[in-house]
């Protein structure tokens, strides 16, 4: 990223953060730091800018000069052909969006072959500009005008021809106005609506899209799920799509701009060429402006409600120290079941045969094998993935473990992508002896486990939350899921001694390549013993290690600041403070610590340290929670010991719940049955919701009560109104 003065410029007029920090952070990301390290390790710099605002100052920054390099591009194309003008100069100089920029250069755009570059080749520019000009001729002596340009080897046989191809000149240069191109744009997103009809009922074998098979609406008002799903339908050949308007006001308006009504020939000859314009160009390339606009600002907001469930799901918290048996359901081939140690190490595998097909003798050993299993390694977590079959295998369990003298309770995993993750060379690279679903297994347990490391080793996009993931840009899609990704796990913090090359990656400054080596380092020379090693690893830089090394830890090393979030580059300050409360590195996380530095003044100590105060007060942080994991703040998951059926529910039944997934409509919650019941935003508060994230997250525990059981289509409705939050 280059400065470029006129970027930053646009870039500090667009934001409302102060000037300095805006070409702090660009300058700070000029130079190789991360988006992570900025916004935890150089508060002072930024004015504490977090990881939104700093990215939404790159990407403003991004715009700005591809807007800049868009103008002087097309000012260096019109200049060569010799028509820039001082207005059109300060038109596109004045510019402030890339669309205005484009309407501007239409005029002087190299077009395809057309019925008017035809008859600009005819010759028949003099008399179109004639008819511009309302001369104050009698209609016999317009027609007399025409005759000479009469030609058949041109293609002009007649005056008919003729003033066909002078209309089709003058529709076309009507058509690249930017000023009426603008005007016709903002009315018809005022004015206009989208509607929707059924075109082929049969392509929609459910029904998916009944909703709209008479749907209109006005564009202000269309919602996002709408546009992705009307956008889906037609498609899938379900629905015909059409933007509508009344077009008398724009064409009154345009009529008006174009003909001074000086000469009623001439008049009629713009009237003509005004509807013409507006009717084949304008229209047409408004339309496909907005459904381009509105697939894209609709494809935004899926990707923002994705990834902040994205973000829920990664931090739900871990299961530490539990033995977990992973048990991925399925009729047939047999359930597959895999114990993970209180680390996540794989212990054994087994396969039961509780379903049918099954035999009689098989169904009946499967109980006694399966508490057997539970015996041997202690198992106190089952995890059931939510797949084929997961409703009798969740029967089968409870039904089970009420037979074990211990007690024992099941969560039932989503396991979307757990297929993806199986049969990949990550998988079997992990575990090439054991069968894909019997990896599928384990992914399943290490998931209640600990969901973060175990979500990184598959692609973001098949985690299953979300809405239309798969109707919106791939590349922003994937983009937005990393920034997640990278946050949450710079957040959360990795251990140095046991993190994957999926997790490391992750970390600030860390590349695949990097995070090979730092595992590859690890096994041939054993745990790390302080972060300092970090810098032997081969290929790891000065600038590299100074962005990762304040998110990794070290659990039991040498050096106990290396458990914290505090930067090596702060330790001499940090122990200054223990030093200054009489502590020592002993002391971390005691309440000693927290009592000892509750009086401190940091705004003496910044003078005096010549440190941050915002800094001071994160290394304070630091030593009073060494090790800390913020997902320990989050509820942990709703354990269950029995089950329920859909046909046990009666409206009015109070239940609690899981968050699953949350849309722009409402959110899915697991209530310990096969199906999510679903809230729709109505039903969401006892006020009005704009935003479902506002109210709800993924992995949220809440209260619900059964408003409708509709067993034929398996649907649950919910309502969380009138009901106390925990």
């Amino acid at each position: 990223m280059i400065l470029e003065s006129r970027a930053l410029m646009q870039t500090q007029a667009a934001l409302s953060y102060k000037p300095a920090a805006v070409a702090t952070v660009l300058t700070m990301l000029n130079e190789g730091n991360t988006v992570p390290f900025i916004a935890r390790y150089r508060k002072e710099w930024t004015g504490s800018l977090d990881e939104v605002q700093i990215r939404e100052i790159e990407a403003t920054f991004n715009r700005a000069e591809a807007l800049l390099a868009r103008k002087d591009d097309v000012l260096r194309v019109i200049t060569e052909q010799g028509k820039l003008t001082p207005a059109l100069k300060r038109a596109l100089e004045k510019a402030d969006k890339l669309q205005q920029v484009e309407d501007l250069y239409l005029p002087f755009k190299q077009k395809r072959k057309s019925k008017a570059t035809v008859a600009r080749a005819q010759g028949l520019v003099p008399l179109a500009e004639e008819i511009k000009q309302q001369l104050d001729l009698s209609p016999e002596q317009w027609q007399s005008k025409a005759l000479p340009y009469c030609d058949s080897q041109k293609g002009l046989p007649d005056v008919t021809a003729v003033w066909s191809g002078v209309h089709e000149i003058l529709a076309d240069e009507l058509g690249d106005l930017a000023t009426w191109r603008q005007w016709a744009r903002d009315y018809t997103l005022r004015h206009g609506t989208l509607t929707a009809e059924v075109k082929d009922e049969a392509a929609d074998e459910k029904g998916v899209y009944r909703l709209y098979y008479d749907f209109t609406q006005p564009l202000t008002k269309l919602a996002a799920h709408q546009i992705l799903a009307i956008n889906r339908a037609e498609n899938e050949g379900v629905l015909r799509v059409a933007i509508n308007v009344d077009s008398e006001p724009i064409l009154a308006r345009f009529s008006q701009e174009a003909d001074s009504r000086r000469n009623y020939f001439a008049s009629e000859q713009m009237k003509d060429a005004t509807v013409g314009a507006y009717r084949r160009f304008i229209r047409p390339a408004i339309a496909r402006e907005f459904r381009t606009n509105q697939k894209e600002s609709a494809g935004a907001q899926a990707i923002n409600v994705f990834g902040e469930n994205l973000r829920h799901l990664l931090l739900q918290p871990p299961l530490k120290g539990k033995v977990v048996l992973g048990f991925d359901p399925a009729y047939r081939t047999g359930c597959k079941l895999a114990v993970v140690d209180g680390t996540g190490k794989f212990l054994d595998k087994l396969v039961i045969y509780p379903h049918k097909p099954a035999s009689q003798q098989q169904r009946a050993a499967a109980g006694p094998a399966f508490l057997d299993f539970l015996e041997k390694y202690q198992v106190t977590m089952i995890a059931i993935g939510n797949g084929t079959a997961s409703r009798e295998s969740e029967q089968f369990v409870a039904e089970t473990i009420k037979h074990s003298p211990r007690e024992i309770y099941y969560v039932i995993v989503n396991e979307a992508g757990a297929s993806v993750y199986s049969a990949s060379d990550t998988a079997r690279a992990e575990f090439p002896e054991l069968h894909v679903e019997e990896r599928s297994a384990v992914s399943i347990a290490r998931r209640l486990q600990d969901p973060l490391a175990e979500l990184l080793k598959i692609d973001p996009s098949a985690v299953g939350v979300g809405q239309y993931q798969h109707d919106v840009s791939q590349k922003a899609l994937g983009e937005r899921l990393d920034t997640v990704v990278e946050d949450v796990v710079n957040s959360v913090g990795v251990n140095l001694n046991t993190a994957s090359v999926d997790l490391l990656r992750r970390v600030s400054g860390l590349s695949t390549m990097l995070s090979t080596y730092i595992v590859a380092y690890r096994n041939e020379h054993g745990r790390f013993t302080s972060r300092a090693e970090l810098q032997k690893v081969p290929r790891l830089g000065p600038k590299v290690y100074q962005q990762a090394v304040g998110f990794l830890r070290i659990i039991g090393g040498t050096e106990p600041l290396d458990n914290t979030d505090i930067h090596p580059e702060s330790y001499a300050v940090a122990e200054q403070l223990l030093a200054r409360v009489h502590l020592t590195k002993a002391d971390l996380g005691s309440d000693k610590m927290r009592k000892a530095t509750k009086s401190l003044n940091f705004l003496q100590l910044s003078k005096e340290y010549q440190v941050g105060r915002s800094t001071l007060q994160d290394i304070v942080k630091g030593l009073i929670t060494p090790g800390r994991d913020l997902r320990d703040d989050v509820p942990a998951p709703l354990l269950r010991q029995d089950v329920m059926a859909i046909e046990d529910l009666r409206p009015g039944m109070i239940l609690q719940g899981t968050i699953r997934n949350v849309v722009d409509f409402g959110a899915f919650v697991d209530i310990g049955v096969k199906h999510d019941g679903f809230v729709h935003i109505s039903q969401l508060a006892d006020y009005f919701v704009q935003n479902p994230s506002s109210e709800v997250a993924v992995g949220d525990i809440v209260k619900v009560k059964i408003l409708e059981v509709d067993l034929d289509r398996d649907r649950i409705s919910l309502t969380m109104r009138g009901l106390p939050r925990d």
